[in-house]
């Protein structure tokens, strides 16, 4: 008995290559060299990027779905900077939205398809240190993943020593040496931590709290895409200042730090 179900759906990398095609067709780019994605709080950072080439919807694409995220706009934009296609993507889907993680997964994946040989994962979290106030900026050393998945399937075997590019972090800190790192920790939310949480993490050997990004990163690496992640700090984790955690919090801080996000982007991006 054949499984026609099976037959009729296409892989994630067929997807992605499918997606890849239309963005070029949409955006006039045959390739682009490096993708960013934008996490919440970093959308008002874009504009510093370049000249936007075409700016479509996500569900133009094959795979994609709409933003389901305050702060996320649902947007891909081709932007050139230089002589380098910028591949930017103003939203992600989030391991939570419970889509499943090659959904999480497709905008790296079309990404790597459309030609990137690097990409910026950025993203809003919470930060253990208190020296991090909100706005500030930290490079991704290491990550912890604590979704208890993977986009790999199958004997897949990848070697994350080195995910987060050390060449990139060098040169983010040469453009800036005031920029501090950390290890992030995935939550799988959509919940905030907990106060136990926050001091479990910090016990395991993590700066920075979230929701997103190391699946992401993940999936890069396994294909071939040099990684580079940046969490802007929109507040204390809880616990650490007593005080209680929205969303709106998060995108108020990314607004504020709009202008040194920007700058941030702008003289990195460039140099990878």
């Amino acid at each position: 008995m054949t499984d026609t179900n099976a037959a009729t759906t296409p892989s994630p990398a067929d997807l992605a290559r499918a997606a890849a095609a239309r963005l070029a067709e949409l955006t006039g780019v045959e390739s682009h060299d490096v993708a960013l994605v934008l996490g919440s709080g970093w959308l008002p950072a874009v504009d510093a990027l370049g000249e936007a080439t075409a700016e479509i919807d996500t569900t133009d694409l094959p795979g994609f779905s709409a933003a389901a995220v305050a702060g996320h706009s649902g947007k891909i934009r081709s932007v050139r900077s230089g002589d380098t296609n910028l591949l930017v993507f103003l939203s992600r889907t989030h391991y939570y939205e419970g889509k499943g993680v090659a959904a999480v997964v497709h905008g790296v994946r079309t990404a790597a398809a459309a030609g990137c040989r690097a990409i910026v994962l950025t993203n809003g979290c919470g930060g253990l240190k208190e020296s991090w106030t909100p706005g500030t900026p930290v490079l991704i050393s290491d990550h912890i993943n604590l979704t208890g998945r993977s986009p790999l399937e199958g004997a897949t075997f990848v070697d994350l020593t080195d995910l987060y590019s050390p060449r990139l972090r060098a040169m983010c800190q040469d453009v800036d040496p005031s920029l501090d790192e950390g290890v992030y920790v995935q939550f799988p939310g959509p919940h905030y931590e907990t106060p136990a949480e926050v001091r479990m993490a910090g016990i395991m050997g993590g700066h920075l709290v979230g929701m997103s990004t190391t699946l992401e990163a993940i999936a890069a690496r396994e294909a071939g895409m040099e990684v580079l992640g940046i969490s802007l700090v929109t507040n204390l984790a809880a616990g650490i200042s007593g005080e209680p955690l929205d969303h709106a919090e998060v995108l108020e801080a990314g607004r504020a730090a709009a202008s040194r996000m920007g700058d941030l982007l702008g003289r990195i991006v460039p140099r990878i």
